[in-house]
């Protein structure tokens, strides 16, 4: 369910992020690529990706939901995948 939903958002988003002024750097790892290293940390705990949107700031923003229905918002950094707090 999780590939087919990364599957999904990885086909969908680029487009939209792509649109803003300021794209990821050439150097960023692949959105598909930042999906999977997110559901590695989050693991069973993640029931469903939201949204996800390119920040101006450089960041992508990801929206999930845990399986306890808690909603989570974090920010990846494109170039390491690493969560900004």
């Amino acid at each position: 369910m999780r590939m087919i939903t990364a599957a999904l958002v990885a086909a969908l988003v680029p487009a939209t992020a792509m649109a803003k002024d300021t794209p990821p750097p050439a150097d960023a790892m692949k959105l598909s690529e930042v999906i999977s290293a997110l559901e590695e940390r989050v693991g069973d705990e993640l029931s469903h990706i939201d949204e996800i949107d390119w920040d101006e700031d450089g960041y992508w923003e990801i929206e999930y939901v845990r399986t306890d229905g808690a909603q989570v918002e974090v920010k990846i950094d494109p170039t390491t995948g690493d969560a900004r707090n």
